[in-house]
């Protein structure tokens, strides 16, 4: 299967979930795919009720031997590639492939600064009502330090 295209996403407003599913479609069917603004996508939900899930999970590892796993990820760049990989076929080799199709990014890279970027309307959250958490926010909680801001 030969690489078609590179789809670029901005992830500023969407929700993690419906832009993963159509994100690990595009990497599936061989396209390249970039996200861009990782830190600016949306977990929907209670932010106290999220979080908490969030840390219940890191407490989740092996009880002989701490180091085999399994990790967690605290940077949004790599928290929503995994969120990604959970919807590939991962043992597969055509899952694998796929995975590799995936980069992540925070923020925007100069490379991808003046390129058109695919805005998902139906992944967008217009909601005032509902709640939410951003992905930055919920890494910040998790203990993560944007190296960035000083």
């Amino acid at each position: 299967m030969t690489e078609q295209a590179v789809k670029i996403y901005d992830a500023d407003n969407m929700v993690v979930g419906r832009m993963a599913s159509k994100v690990a479609k595009a990497a599936l069917l061989g396209d390249r795919v970039v996200i861009l603004n990782a830190e600016k996508a949306i977990i929907t939900g209670a932010r106290r009720t999220v979080i908490e899930a969030y840390k219940e999970k890191f407490n989740i590892r092996t009880s002989y031997s701490p180091r085999r796993g399994p990790f967690h990820h605290r940077r949004p760049d790599k928290m929503i590639r995994r969120i990604i990989r959970g919807m590939l076929p991962w043992p597969t080799p055509r899952g694998k492939a796929a995975y590799k199709r995936v980069h992540v990014y925070i923020g925007v890279p100069e490379q991808y600064a003046e390129t058109e970027k695919i805005v998902l309307e139906g992944s967008r959250y217009n909601s005032l009502v509902r709640r939410f958490i951003t992905v930055g926010d919920l890494s910040h909680e998790l203990g993560w330090r944007n190296p960035e801001v000083k």
